[in-house]
């Protein structure tokens, strides 16, 4: 029997979250963190409604997972993000020792790739995934808030 829990599928769930910060008027990023085939953590950004520039999909992603762990480290865990990581919540990832990063768009302004900001050394990076619908509803945003 085929395996349903693919990265797609979990990226379509980090997108759900990418939707609901729209909806709030958040810019537009969504994560899940998954372990086991199950999802620990959901977050999108919360930037505004926190006035809090850490307040990072990613940054809530962590904190989430971690308190549903009982444990800072994230080993075994994999981060589905529609964006990819800015160098601050990269950082943090770093620390957490995430064994995987799964990202939709990339971000060649403030990625952290770009940035040139370094992983944990066990990290495994996917980009791409859904990479088209990610970059639409950032377009469709920022498109909206132009008007």
């Amino acid at each position: 029997m085929e395996n349903i829990f693919t990265d797609e599928y979990f990226m379509k769930k980090a997108l759900q979250e990418a939707e609901l910060a729209f909806e709030q008027g958040e810019i537009p990023v969504g994560a899940v963190i998954v372990v086991a085939d199950k999802v620990i953590a959901r977050s999108h950004n919360l930037t505004e409604l926190l006035n809090d520039v850490t307040a990072h999909a990613e940054m809530q992603a962590i904190t989430a997972a971690a308190n549903f762990l009982g444990g800072k480290y994230l080993k075994d865990c994999t981060l589905y993000v529609t964006l990819e990581p800015c160098q601050m919540c990269a950082g943090a990832l770093y620390w957490s020792q995430i064994s995987k990063i799964v990202f939709g768009a990339g971000d060649e302004q403030r990625g952290f790739m770009t940035m040139g900001t370094k992983l944990h050394p066990k990290t495994k990076v996917v980009q791409g995934v859904l990479a088209n619908e990610a970059s639409e509803l950032m377009k469709r945003f920022f498109a909206q808030k132009r008007k």
